[in-house]
């Protein structure tokens, strides 16, 4: 399944895609996408539904983050070998776990806010994994089985922040608007195997990020299974897995930023698409 929230910023109704591409109204089934819907025994109750017998959703609606109340969005880094060595970074022996506040959580479309006085902002392509039940010290060969589905995200992030101001990343990564999260959740029965996934970004209309999920340090299974040791994960909790090379600070011989005004694309197979604007914070 294809499970999506559309509708006005704060006001979004639940959504699932039907095989023709149509958006099918759930409101009437289900509050939200988010929490029990995302267990096991609620995928099964809509997995159960006749899509035709639920309401078409006209029009082309605003698509929010396709899931709601996030509790924890948890971040990876340097989860590529090759985006560590464009980074000049060792490609780490554990994993490098950091967050984004959930305020920066916006829709797949929605427009990106380039902060105050930033001259260093960024684009991460990102396979985003959706928790479904809670999952605590697990082992890897079990792991997937805790995973609701997959989605893509953009892990917008401000460099200088990030790395010149000391301390954490954390405070790099957060800035509203930074979390662009969709345009849907995949439930994990659609992907065969997270780790043989396309990724893409392009900027203006020029590809700079091309990956592949193959190359991950460490594999969704394994990172599931990590985060278990050292928090609790919940139904709706949701973990970005790193990012392929090509970001915009990797750039040779000089790095490239995002601009106000300028259109990001990007993707995952089978996954969907986002885009989004920039704009300069006011």
């Amino acid at each position: 399944m294809k499970l999506l929230r559309y509708g006005p910023k704060g006001q979004e109704k639940p959504g699932l895609l039907d095989a023709q591409g149509k958006i099918r109204d759930l409101s009437k089934v289900v509050a939200d996408i988010g929490g029990d819907v995302l267990t096991d025994a609620g995928l099964a109750k809509l997995r159960a539904l006749d899509p035709a017998s639920l309401p078409v959703v006209e029009g082309n609606p605003r698509i929010g983050p396709c899931v709601a109340n996030i509790g924890k969005f948890v971040c990876i880094g340097l989860n590529y070998a090759d985006h560590a060595a464009e980074s000049n970074l060792p490609v780490p022996a554990e994993p490098v776990v950091f967050n984004k506040w959930t305020s920066a959580i916006v829709g797949p479309n929605d427009d990106v806010e380039i902060p105050r006085n930033s001259k260093k902002c960024d684009w991460e392509v990102e396979l985003g994994v959706v928790i479904g039940k809670p999952a605590k010290y697990i082992d890897e060969a079990n792991a997937l089985d805790y995973v609701a589905g997959y989605c893509v995200i953009n892990d917008v992030s401000e460099r200088e922040w990030q790395i010149e101001r000391t301390g954490t990343w954390d405070k790099g990564k957060g800035f509203d608007t930074f979390g662009p999260i969709g345009p849907w959740l995949v439930t994990r029965d659609e992907v065969a195997n997270p780790q043989a996934l396309d990724l893409w970004l392009e900027v203006d209309g020029h590809r700079y990020q091309n990956g592949n999920t193959k190359t991950m340090v460490f594999t969704v299974a394994k990172l599931v299974s990590y985060l278990s040791q050292c928090m609790s994960l919940q139904p709706g909790d949701v973990i970005s897995t790193g990012t392929p090379p090509g970001v915009g600070m990797g750039v040779k011989p000089d790095p490239v930023f995002l601009k106000p005004g300028q259109t990001m694309r990007l993707g995952i197979q089978g996954l969907g698409e986002q885009s989004q604007k920039t704009y300069a914070a006011e």
